[in-house]
């Protein structure tokens, strides 16, 4: 029966365990018992669809007791869309990323590697001896910490409200001390969830910042 590592908290709370060791990273494919966490880069937009495919794949080719997650790690946003309704959606925090906790051997590195969409695992390359041609991929594991660091990244992480927003846009200020104001958009800062619109105070045009949360879109 194999040995099985166990999943790491998905809590905030990271815990403190030691790198494998070396003769665990040095297992061949064909001996190691381990399931590990390996990091699958993958198509632009496709996670969705890798997950699904090779969730299946893995029942088909037999390897469902060795391919035991499939995770795309992601933090809560909220996306406002043009008529101001709010949908609530997911942001991934490593796009073109999917993690994988499997046990290596061959032939759960073929049902991978041959997944439609999936690029490679993340690994060393191994050089050629001679030639100039790339190398071969060595699938890298990842550590705990580093594990628990992705997961404890994506539950800390604050919902992020998503703006179809530009410069130029007409907005209306739907909550705070400058609610009922209409203004124009002159920066939109993503990252902050934030932008400045002038908006007309007393008669004249006033930069002010507001947060996403606080206007909607005007058509």
């Amino acid at each position: 029966m194999s040995e099985i590592e166990p999943t790491p908290n998905k809590s905030s709370q990271v815990m403190d365990i030691p790198s494998p060791t070396n003769s665990e990273e040095n297992s061949s494919y064909g001996k190691t018992t381990i399931a590990r966490w390996y990091a699958i880069q993958v198509a632009s937009s496709c996670e969705k669809k890798v997950k699904a495919t090779l969730e299946q794949r893995s029942v088909t080719l037999g390897v469902s007791n060795r391919i035991l997650e499939i995770e795309i790690p992601h933090s809560p946003a909220v996306k406002v869309k043009k008529d101001g309704s709010r949908q609530s959606t997911e942001e991934k925090v490593f796009p073109g990323y999917v993690l994988v906790r499997m046990v290596l051997d061959e032939d759960t590195m073929m049902a991978v590697r041959s997944t439609p969409n999936v690029i490679n695992f993340v690994g060393a390359e191994d050089r050629r001896a001679t030639g100039r041609g790339r190398g071969h991929i060595k699938p890298r594991p990842l550590s705990r910490q580093e594990v628990n660091r992705i997961f404890k990244r994506a539950a800390e992480k604050k919902t992020v409200v998503k703006l179809d927003l530009s410069e130029g846009d007409q907005i209306l200020v739907t909550s705070g001390p400058f609610k009922d104001f209409q203004g124009e958009v002159i920066e939109v800062s993503g990252e902050r969830n934030k932008l400045k619109a002038l908006l007309s105070i007393f008669g004249r045009e006033t930069p002010v910042e507001l947060e996403f949360s606080q206007i909607s879109k005007q058509n």
